[in-house]
């Protein structure tokens, strides 16, 4: 072989090294690239919207100012700091205020106030909160393109705080879609749109930081709390999701908070909307009992091994629940088929009932589950609000307990008359320890009915020391509890 053929081979050897290294780069690099586009893949892109101008376009124009004006009677705001002053109701200069002015201090004057809403349909009906117009004796819709509106009451709910208006215009209105609530998720966008302080048609966004909210407005509470900015004149302005649909209706903030806000679900609103657009008024489902959620301690007293359902604490007699045979101490875990996990998920299901239906109710009794039938009445706010309960011997455990009187229960302000009261336990006390408080009426000892203090005496004298001791009390403000013990 000459030096020219070796030459040759050595070159040739060279060339496909350097193509087999390029084409291990390549294969390398591809190989980098498409565990990259993989990677890409698993993992969702979290950017903001670019904007909300197309939502606020798309929206606004039902969105709506509503101002109002409330007649106060009262005297101004000078002679109302003289009555309130630092001698309160004992103020020396009240007579002199009274005889020289005293028609100036009983005077009437208007209030104006200033709230939002948003038009639901062609017709002009149009959303609100009631606490907007309650009141009112004169309400004024204002629109996006400047034109008012004197606006008339179809109905409102103030257990919901929900009010329906109407204006009568010559031409189409604009209106807002209403979407589904129950879809939002935690952390998903929504846009604010209101007056806040009687700048109209603002527009603030924001995250839904939370469903399900309860802030102790009412017995319906079930709020979006969302960050997105609502302020004073917010109040009954639409929050709407990305897709421009009403999700909630703005109703409260926190005076002593930043970036915290509530909206009334829409799915909530919806029945409320059709029952005052039909009948101008909302009527609800009525069962008849006072009930508490079931804690652990009580699920595990009555043998509940799903810890869910809600435990029927009193029955008032004459009412759908008593007519159809529930009893107190029943454990409600079923409503039409669906499971009870809390006391407010059953007020509103039986709320959300038409007046006059049957319901199948499910209960637990005595440890057996049992299938009622109730005939659902209509709720009577003024007449549940009369029976809600009134707001002051020997020793076992550091607990001193003594028969129900009459006195007595006027001492502790209670309305119970049966099983015994704690009047006073013993620091350092197994009772104590135990957190047994005056106050407390003892009705069971391990399942056993406690009448008088015999039967409280008679029933711990059988137990030997170390015996576990599951006391049923009453304690006002709280309802039924399980309190547990050894002797």
């Amino acid at each position: 072989m000459g030096a020219k053929d070796i030459i040759r081979k050595n070159k040739i050897f060279k060339a496909v090294l350097l193509l087999m290294g390029i084409t291990a780069i390549f294969c390398w690099s591809l190989g980098y690239l498409g565990e990259s586009v993989v990677f890409a893949k698993t993992i969702p892109s979290f950017d903001a919207p670019d904007s909300f101008t197309q939502l606020a376009e798309m929206v606004g124009p039902a969105v709506v100012n509503i101002r109002t004006v409330k007649t106060i009677k009262d005297g101004g705001p000078v002679f109302r700091q003289f009555r309130r002053g630092p001698w309160g109701p004992e103020n020396p200069f009240r007579d002199f205020f009274d005889r020289f002015f005293g028609d100036e201090m009983q005077r009437e004057f208007k209030q104006p106030s200033l709230g939002s809403g948003f038009i639901i349909d062609e017709e002009g009906f149009v959303v609100t909160n009631n606490h907007v117009i309650e009141g009112a004796e004169q309400i004024k819709v204002k629109l996006d393109d400047e034109s008012e509106f004197d606006a008339e009451v179809i109905g409102r709910d103030a257990s919901t705080d929900i009010a329906l208006l109407k204006i009568k215009a010559d031409r189409d209105l604009p209106r807002a879609i209403l979407g589904d609530s129950e879809a939002l998720k935690i952390g998903q966008w929504v846009v604010a749109i209101g007056s806040p302080f009687g700048l109209e048609r603002t527009v603030t966004a924001g995250i839904v930081s939370a469903k399900g909210r309860v802030i102790g407005s009412g017995p319906y509470d079930d709020f979006i709390q969302t960050d997105a900015s609502i302020n004073p004149g917010n109040s009954g302005g639409p929050l709407i999701n990305m897709q421009g649909e009403v999700v909630g209706i703005n109703t409260a903030i926190v005076a002593s908070g930043q970036g915290i806000g509530f909206a009334i679900p829409i799915n909530l609103a919806k029945g409320i909307i059709a029952q005052l657009k039909s009948e101008g008024e909302v009527t609800r489902g009525w069962l008849g009992v006072a009930i508490q959620d079931l804690s652990n301690e009580m699920a595990d007293y009555y043998g509940v091994e799903s810890k869910e359902g809600v435990f029927v604490a009193d029955v008032f007699k004459g009412d759908p629940a008593d007519q159809a045979g529930i009893r107190a101490k029943d454990i409600i875990l079923e409503v039409n088929g669906k499971k009870i996990e809390s006391s407010r998920q059953l007020t509103s299901m039986i709320a959300s009932l038409d007046v006059g239906k049957t319901a199948t109710v499910k209960i637990l009794r005595n440890g057996k589950e049992k299938i009622i039938t109730v005939k659902l009445a209509r709720r009577d706010e003024t007449k549940i609000a009369s029976r809600e309960p009134l707001q002051e011997q020997g020793e076992e455990m550091g607990i001193r307990v003594s028969d129900m009187t009459p006195e007595i229960a006027q001492r502790f302000n209670i309305s119970e008359t049966t099983g015994v009261i704690v009047m006073g336990v013993d620091p350092d006390s197994k009772g104590a320890e135990a957190d047994v408080r005056a106050g407390d009426i003892i009705k069971e000892i391990n399942h056993k009915a406690i009448e008088s203090v015999e039967d409280y005496r008679a029933i711990l004298k059988t137990m030997k020391a170390g015996q576990p001791v599951n006391m049923f009390i009453w304690r006002k403000n709280m309802g039924f509890l399980v309190i547990k013990m050894t002797k």
